[in-house]
């Protein structure tokens, strides 16, 4: 069992080195030309692929709290996740009066703490901020956030890490 783990973690850190190659490495040069870590929403709206999500966390008023110390672990959707929602579906949920609905898509992407890609591989559920469990499951090199694939892991920021996925999740209560 232990062997079969570490493969899986072998793999899933590998798709570190992915992150870090697109160019989602959430540092920027700090006053002294060293790497410094952005913060997760800065890490995100820096890789231009989440220009969804970030839109979708100032609708919500949710910024300020990615923002903040944290540690947090963000599952995060891409624009072509969001994209696979049926049609009309981000800008109903951008509508001023559905934004507790929007609240909730959002904070059932986030757990508390800095959840790393070693961890991930070992449980079988996390709660979220907003409330409800997702479910976690590795099958070979594949992991798994309900039915999102995590297609990056360890985007490493500031006030936590970032994991990649390809479908946005929708809590139960949704």
């Amino acid at each position: 069992m232990e062997k079969i783990r570490t493969q899986r973690l072998v793999v899933f850190m590998g798709s570190f080195a992915v992150a870090a190659t697109i160019g989602l490495s959430g540092c920027n040069d700090d006053d002294n030309g060293t790497a410094a870590p952005k913060n997760i929403v800065a890490t995100a709206q820096a890789a231009g692929t989440f220009n969804t999500l970030a839109a979708a966390l100032s609708a919500a008023d949710l910024t300020a709290t990615l923002e903040s110390a944290g540690p947090f672990t963000v599952f995060a959707p891409t624009d072509a996740a969001f994209a696979k929602l049926p049609a009309g579906t981000v800008d109903d949920l951008l509508k001023p009066e559905n934004k507790p609905m929007l609240q909730a898509v959002l904070k059932y992407h986030v757990i508390s703490g800095d959840v790393r890609a070693a961890q991930v591989v070992t449980l079988t559920h996390a709660t979220t901020l907003e409330g409800a469990d997702v479910a976690i499951s590795v099958a070979g090199t594949t992991v798994k956030v309900n039915d999102a694939t995590v297609t990056t892991a360890d985007v490493v920021a500031s006030n936590g890490v970032i994991h990649v996925i390809d479908t946005v999740l929708l809590p139960p209560s949704s």
